[in-house]
C-alpha cells in the first residue's frame, strides 16, 4: 500500500499567539543543521521501520510539508529535501504533493522552487481575511497579500489551493467572520479548512484565556456560543457554495479532498520526518500496527533522541477506526468493520452506538453511522465514548 510522507519544518518568522504546534522562531543558522538531520532520517527510513517493527512500502503517493512555515527555508534547502526524498522513495507520477505556506512568503524565488520540487497543492494559513484580526494574533500578512499569492499560484499552474480560517479569534464578530467567508468563496479555491480556536495550555493565547487575563487581546475573544455559531455558519455557507464538508474541519469541491489527510482518518500507512512528526505502519506482527513519533523538542531531535513507539492491537485499531472514521461525513461502515475485526468485537459497541443515537449525536442508516451536526460540535465527547468501551469479550 503506497505511503504518505509528512515532513515537519518547525520554523516561523513569528510565533502566532494561538499556535499550539511544536514550532518556534530560530535564526537561519539552525536551518542547515535541521535539513541535514532530516536528510539522514529520510535515508534511514528502512532501518527505522525495521527497528520499530513496521512494514515500509517504497511507493509514495502523497507528500505533505508542514510546520511551522516551510517556506522560511532557503529554496536550496527545500529542493535538497525533495532530492533526498526522491533518492530514497518511489514518488508516483500523480502524487499529491502539498506545501504549507504563510501568506506573503510565496516570493518569485519560492514559487519557482515549488514548481521545481513538483508541488501540486498549496495550503495557505490565512486564518482571517480581516487585517485587524490577523495582526492581533501575530500574523504578518494582509488580505491583499493572500489575494495576490493565490493569483500568482494560479499563474504558476498550482490551482489546488487550501485556505485555513479560524473561528473565535480576538476581535472577531459575526459580520467580520461572514466577510472572511465571502472573501474565501469569491476566490474560488477548491479546499478550505475551518477550525475553532483551541483553548489550552499549549499556546500563549490559550494560557491567557484560562487565566482570565488580557494579554494577546484575550479579552476580545468571542465566547464559545458565538464561536460555535460561526463554525455552523461556515458549514452552511461553504456547502451552499459547492465547497462541501467531508470531515469535521475540512471542505472541498468534488475531487479536491486532501488525499494525504485522508490517510490519517482511514488508518493508511504514513511516515513522518522531523520535529514532532508521527508515523503509522502496518506491523510485521499479524493483526497489529505500530505508531512512532519524534520528540517535539528541536534540541532533542537534532541530538538523535529515541522515538516513542506504541504497538496498536486489533482492539486499539477498532477504537481508532471508530473515532477517526467518524470525523468523516461519510461515517463508519459497520459491515466493513465486522469483516475486518469480527462480529464480537464490533458488537461490543452496540450499546454505545444506541445511546449516542438516542442523544442525537450520531445517526444510523443501515450499517452506516455518522456524526450529526450536533455530534460534530461535541465530537470529542463522542470519541471519548468509543475509547472507553470495554472490549473484554
Amino acid at each position: 500500500m503506497p505511503l504518505g510522507l509528512y515532513i515537519s519544518v518547525p520554523f516561523c518568522k513569528s510565533k502566532c499567539s494561538y499556535c499550539n504546534f511544536a514550532s518556534e522562531v530560530f535564526s537561519r543558522t539552525v536551518f542547515h543543521n535541521y535539513v541535514s538531520r532530516l536528510g539522514t532520517e529520510i535515508e534511514q527510513a528502512d532501518e527505522t521501520a525495521d527497528h520499530m517493527g513496521g512494514s515500509l512500502d517504497r511507493a509514495v503517493d502523497t507528500i505533505y510539508v508542514g510546520g511551522g512555515t516551510p517556506t522560511v527555508l532557503d529554496v536550496t534547502e527545500l529542493e535538497r529535501i525533495f532530492v533526498t526524498i526522491r533518492q530514497n522513495f518511489e514518488v508516483r507520477a500523480n502524487a499529491e504533493i502539498t506545501m504549507e505556506c504563510a501568506p506573503g512568503t510565496v516570493t518569485p524565488s519560492v514559487l519557482a522552487a515549488l514548481q521545481r520540487c513538483g508541488i501540486t497543492r498549496v495550503s495557505l494559513g490565512v486564518q482571517s481575511f480581516d487585517d485587524k484580526e490577523a495582526a492581533a494574533v501575530g500574523r504578518l500578512h494582509k488580505r491583499a497579500m493572500v489575494i495576490d499569492d493565490i493569483a500568482r499560484l494560479h499563474s504558476a499552474g498550482i490551482s489546488n489551493i487550501n485556505v485555513d480560517l479560524i473561528a473565535g479569534l480576538p476581535h472577531q464578530s459575526r459580520e467580520s467572520w461572514e466577510a472572511s467567508l465571502d472573501q474565501l468563496i469569491s476566490l474560488e479555491v477548491p479546499h478550505a479548512s475551518i477550525y475553532m480556536l483551541e483553548v489550552d495550555e499549549d499556546s500563549r493565547l490559550g494560557r491567557e484565556l484560562i487565566a482570565g487575563g488580557q494579554k494577546y487581546h484575550a479579552h476580545f475573544v468571542p465566547d464559545e456560543d458565538l464561536t460555535a455559531e460561526m463554525y455552523e455558519m461556515a458549514c452552511e455557507r461553504l456547502n451552499a457554495a459547492g465547497i462541501s464538508q467531508y470531515e469535521i474541519s475540512n471542505f472541498a469541491r468534488s475531487g479536491c479532498e486532501s488525499v494525504h489527510n485522508l490517510k490519517y482518518w482511514t488508518r493508511r500507512p504514513y511516515v513522518g520526518f522531523g520535529v514532532d512528526a508521527h508515523s503509522m505502519l502496518h506491523s510485521a506482527v499479524a493483526g497489529y500496527a505500530v505508531r512512532f513519533s519524534n520528540p517535539d523538542s528541536l534540541q532533542e531531535y537534532l541530538s538523535g533522541t529515541a522515538k516513542d513507539r506504541t504497538f496498536v492491537s486489533s482492539e486499539d485499531a477498532l477504537q481508532e477506526a471508530f473515532f477517526l472514521g467518524l470525523r468523516l461525513n461519510k461515517g463508519v461502515d459497520l459491515r466493513s468493520l465486522r469483516i475486518e475485526f469480527g462480529e464480537d468485537q464490533v458488537g461490543a459497541y452496540t450499546e454505545t452506538i444506541s445511546e449516542l443515537t438516542d442523544a442525537g449525536l450520531i445517526e444510523k442508516n443501515a450499517d452506516i453511522i455518522r456524526l450529526t451536526a450536533k455530534g460534530r460540535m461535541l465530537s470529542n465527547e463522542v470519541f471519548e465514548r468509543f475509547i472507553s468501551v470495554d472490549l473484554a469479550v
